[in-house]
């Protein structure tokens, strides 16, 4: 038999290795009663089930035996891909020459190749890297077993039929969410990369983990890269500019030219405000805001503040009123220029849509055209957020955020970081727990973690009436400040650009905006994701972008008829914007006198103080 032993592991002293067990006991010991100190201080939770998981399984356990020929079909599955992969197994263990990879017709494989996540195909199941888990019979066995049954469980599951959509999808959700838990690469005796690390370390490792651990638990959130790396305003958020206007809801920034000459008409950004705005400014490398004054636009960005209790009337129409409203006066004066081109970054592509609709009834043009960055309007297939939001959950979210006021930032942000949990949640528990390893510095994760939160009203307001009832792409569903808001009605010309692996804006339903706005419309798809695939600057000359000029109704056959073009789409939306920007002019400086002796105060410099509020 092969042997199982790691190779080239120098052990340590054993007196090292009491003293480090010693260490983690205590500490252990500290942490629990520090945790049940702190949950008797709270008071007990009504709502044992906010998420109504514990329906949606107990509908689907009736539906499974209710049909016993599922049932056995369930077992016979399981058996036949264990009897192959004993057969697997067999051969790995005694043949030290076998490859399990070389083998490619077994039925084990090609149960486990189905098993794989689309992404996992692509790329490679990033859990199981370590050479161990293909090398090692043991860790290979250990692997391709848990593949096999997870995969097995969840596809008995989606085959269960009389759930409600709600409960279906609540339940495919979820036991993902359990099957990923559940892998071997997150636990000490079952990762090889974690028991070598220990044995190198004498369990170091883990102690310092340990401590890792307690400062999250102190947090109340995990750790994701080293935040004392990063300082807005001084290695992230770095774009020269000025605050020159505020109010309750947003700051509003002029950034300092780059060029002599500039496009006459302005470029006004709108941010989501579920998250902060410098996600577009992260370092220069990668600034979709630098990258863009150095095209020669004049860029106003908006900066929503990060509210509490105070802000809790605030509603949707107001963000809308206060925010690109109020800056499209602010603009104006600052540039003596009526109009403006837009952009709109997710729920701001959102608010920039309802705007859009709410000048067109209004006779305001002074927005002449918009570019949607993975924006929906049209809610009727919303993707995996969808889990999160039903009748049942929104009376309990509601309830809570009447009692604060508004929704907290790291509940948000942990719903997010569920639908990608493997990347975001458990690759950390690994990273920082049981290697303990400090988190990398990674600017991109460190915007990800400062979450922001919602005003009580707007986003109920915004739940329910979008992502429940779907009533933006109703003619007259919602009013906004008295205005029935109706899409059909945006006849500025549109740019929408979506990510081919969103999954929080699945591309074919941020496509539906092409069917509900009138006017010019040009649909764009990157590649990658939510992120990735929006903040791509062409230096990077990283991943793909699909181009069409038609919109049929149909997304796929948009997508059969788009041609594949290497690298970043910002070039290709730079030609189109320029073509909207007016003739170049001298370039404005941010607190310096209009032709018409307008003098804006700077308030202070960019990024603001709102921003910075965590």
């Amino acid at each position: 038999m092969v042997d199982q032993h790691p190779e080239g592991i120098k052990l340590p002293d054993p007196s090292e290795i009491t003293e480090t067990m010693t260490a983690i006991s205590e500490k252990s010991q500290a942490m629990i009663e520090r945790f049940l100190m702190k949950q008797s201080e709270q008071t007990l939770d009504n709502e044992p089930d906010p998420m109504r998981i514990g329906k949606a399984f107990w509908e689907l356990s009736q539906q499974f035996w209710s049909d016993p020929e599922k049932a056995i079909k369930l077992q016979t599955d399981l058996w036949q891909g264990y009897n192959s992969l004993w057969l697997e197994a067999s051969n790995n263990f005694l043949n030290p020459a076998y490859k399990p990879s070389e083998n490619k017709s077994n039925t084990a494989k090609e149960s486990l190749s189905e098993t794989q996540s689309p992404q996992s195909k692509k790329r490679g199941d990033r859990r199981f890297q370590d050479e161990a888990w293909e090398e090692n019979p043991f860790f290979n066995f250990l692997k391709q077993s848990y593949l096999l049954t997870a995969t097995t469980i969840h596809n008995s599951v989606n085959d269960i039929s009389g759930l409600s959509e709600t409960d279906a999808r609540k339940v495919d959700f979820y036991t993902k969410q359990f099957l990923d838990a559940l892998s071997p690469s997150n636990f000490l005796m079952t990762n090889p990369q974690i028991l070598r690390a220990t044995a190198e370390t004498g369990g170091k490792n883990l102690l310092q983990g340990l401590e890792n651990l307690i400062s999250d638990l102190e947090k109340g959130r995990i750790k994701m890269t080293d935040e004392d790396a990063f300082a807005l305003g001084e290695n992230i958020a770095t774009s020269e500019g000025s605050v020159i206007y505020e109010n309750e809801l947003m700051q509003l920034i002029q950034y300092a030219p780059t060029t002599e000459k500039v496009y006459s008409r302005p470029l006004m950004i709108i941010p989501p405000w579920i998250n902060k705005f410098y996600i577009l400014d992260l370092k220069a490398k990668n600034s979709f805001v630098k990258w863009a004054v150095d095209q020669g636009f004049t860029v106003f960005m908006i900066s929503w503040v990060n509210p509490d209790e105070s802000l809790a009337h605030y509603s949707f129409e107001d963000y809308m009123l206060r925010g690109p409203l109020a800056a499209l006066d602010i603009i104006e004066e600052a540039t003596d220029t009526k109009g403006v081109n837009a952009i709109g970054y997710c729920l701001g592509g959102t608010l920039l849509a309802s705007t859009l609709a709410y000048m067109a009834e209004k006779k305001d043009t002074r927005i002449k055209s918009g570019t949607f960055f993975v924006t929906m309007t049209d809610f009727a297939e919303a993707g995996e957020l969808r889990v999160f939001i039903d009748e049942e959950q929104m009376e309990v979210l509601e309830k809570k955020m009447s009692d604060r006021g508004y929704l907290d930032g790291a509940e948000m942000g942990t719903t997010f970081n569920m639908l990608r949990a493997n990347d975001l949640i458990w690759s950390f528990v690994v990273n920082n727990y049981l290697l303990g390893k400090t988190p990398f510095p990674f600017d991109l994760l460190y915007w990800n973690s400062d979450t922001t939160r919602m005003p009580a009203k707007m986003h109920s307001f915004y739940l329910r009436n979008m992502y429940l009832d779907n009533k933006l792409v109703e003619p007259g569903g919602i009013t906004l400040d008295g205005v029935p808001i109706d899409l059909g009605k945006i006849t500025v010309p549109s740019f929408m650009i979506s990510a081919k692996e969103d999954h929080i804006a699945p591309w074919k339903s941020t496509y539906a905006n092409t069917q509900h706005f009138s006017g010019e419309k040009e649909f764009v798809l990157a590649a990658s994701g939510h992120i990735a695939g929006i903040i791509n600057p062409p230096a990077a000359k990283k991943y793909s972008h699909w181009i069409n000029s038609e919109t049929p109704s149909d997304p796929e056959k948009w997508f059969e008829a788009a041609k594949e073009h290497p690298g970043s789409w910002w070039s290709h939306w730079a030609k189109w914007a320029k073509k909207r920007s007016g003739k170049l002019i001298p370039a404005r400086v941010p607190g310096a006198k209009t032709s018409k002796g307008a003098v804006l105060e700077i308030i202070e410099p960019a990024p603001g103080r709102y921003v910075k509020s965590r």
